[in-house]
């Protein structure tokens, strides 16, 4: 006689966890900018990531247990006992290529064991690379861009407001006569009475061409702004990441701009020892490497890339811990001084500056260091170009920099 044992089922847990929560919790170390520790043995040739690291990150995420519940605490623990954690970080990873939020580019064969001899299969496994897909990148900004607005609080979207009026959907005027091009937002009650005055109540009605009266609303107008991002060594030295929440920040602007303001523009400026304009998809794969702070070279970067946008509001937000200390010189050689301000460096830079001044580009710089040369030279750009200069830091830099990005009213356009 055949007999059928009933057990109790016991789901996976690998497939039981959420990739996003694993994700959130793996952002630091997805986006991370070359910062370690040891800053002054940094390697900046290591810059790949390899699954080996991905699996301790995995490994400490699980440990740290926020993204467990308490039932699923006691299972880790179950499996650590048991010695089966490695096997639930192997499924984790393969879930996270599967759902193609990562790209392997050696995908291990585990079938192909027993052919690799011991040290030489413990090294294929370390070495093999992994890479961030666009789709884990899109949803990391979108992550970011949702914890930094919860921080804020409640907050109103939409676009930029100016003392303009036009003709769109939210009326907030008086309504005035049609003209040809204006938005057919018809106010219904002064076309009528238009047209009863001047034939009288009668049925049907009949409309004429100057009868038509529309609605005014509050011209909203579109902005173009280019991040300017400071990749010198600075920005990962003093026992302090700053490169990484910059990154976090420009993702999550990014992420607002699509979502919530579709007619701005935005555009991504590095610079180090000179400047280079990177895809906002590629951001989240750069890291800092031994530069200076080639300030003037990107200014004069986003101002080109400005000139190309056909916007009415045009701006700069420059993210930097530093003062300029480098220059392109007229024959290409790039001419460097760290120590205190240089004249030449500065002048030159302030140049620059005043070139954007009689473009109308309004220049915005967030500061996350207070060293004394730096915050003479951003008050000076500020003075010059009527932006403005927030002393921050890199956890409170996402809620400064998104606030005067939605916050900007009437003081723009006039």
């Amino acid at each position: 006689m055949k007999f059928i044992k009933y057990s109790k089922y016991v789901p996976d847990a690998a497939s039981e966890m959420s990739m996003e929560d694993l994700l959130g919790a793996l952002s630091d170390y997805l986006l991370q900018s070359g910062f370690q520790d040891s800053w002054y043995d940094y390697d900046f040739n290591d810059v790949e990531q390899t699954l080996d690291e991905l699996r301790q990150a995995i490994q400490q995420a699980l440990e740290e247990g926020e993204l467990l519940d308490e039932n699923m605490r006691e299972r880790l623990e179950q499996m650590r006992s048991e010695g089966q954690l490695d096997e639930l970080i192997e499924k984790l990873i393969q879930r996270m290529e599967q759902e193609n939020y990562i790209t392997v580019d050696q995908p291990f064969d585990r079938s192909q064991q027993s052919n690799v001899g011991g040290q030489a299969e413990e090294q294929q496994q370390t070495h093999v690379k992994f890479e961030v897909t666009d789709k884990g990148l899109d949803f990391l900004g979108y992550r970011t861009l949702r914890d930094l607005l919860g921080s804020l609080g409640k907050s109103s979207f939409g676009r930029h407001d100016t003392r303009d009026l036009a003709t769109g959907i939210e009326s907030s005027g008086a309504s005035r006569a049609y003209e040809f091009g204006d938005t057919l937002n018809l106010d219904i009650t002064a076309t009528l009475s238009n047209a009863i005055q001047r034939d009288g109540l009668k049925v049907p009605i009949e409309l004429q061409y100057s009868d038509l009266q529309v609605h005014q609303c509050e011209y909203q107008s579109s902005c173009a702004t280019v991040l300017m991002l400071d990749c010198s060594h600075s920005m990962i030295l003093y026992g302090e990441d700053r490169f990484t929440p910059a990154k976090k920040v420009a993702m999550a602007l990014s992420q607002l701009i699509r979502t919530q303001y579709p007619g701005d523009s935005l555009s991504l400026v590095l610079f180090h020892d000179s400047a280079e304009e990177l895809p906002l998809s590629q951001l989240a794969r750069v890291k800092v490497g031994p530069y200076y702070t080639n300030t003037r070279e990107g200014l004069k970067l986003a101002q080109r890339i400005l000139e190309r946008q056909r916007k009415d509001m045009k701006q700069i937000i420059m993210i930097t811990d530093g003062k300029p200390s480098a220059l392109t010189l007229e024959d290409g050689r790039i001419y460097k001084n760290a120590f205190g301000l240089d004249p030449l460096v500065v002048s030159q830079t302030l140049e620059e500056v005043s070139r954007c001044k009689r473009a109308g580009v309004m220049i915005n710089t967030f500061m996350l260091a207070s060293d004394f040369g730096l915050i003479q030279f951003v008050q000076k750009v500020t003075e010059m170009c009527r932006g403005k200069a927030y002393f921050t830091t890199p956890h409170t830099l996402g809620q400064y920099l998104l606030m005067d990005y939605m916050s900007r009213k009437t003081r723009t356009i006039h």
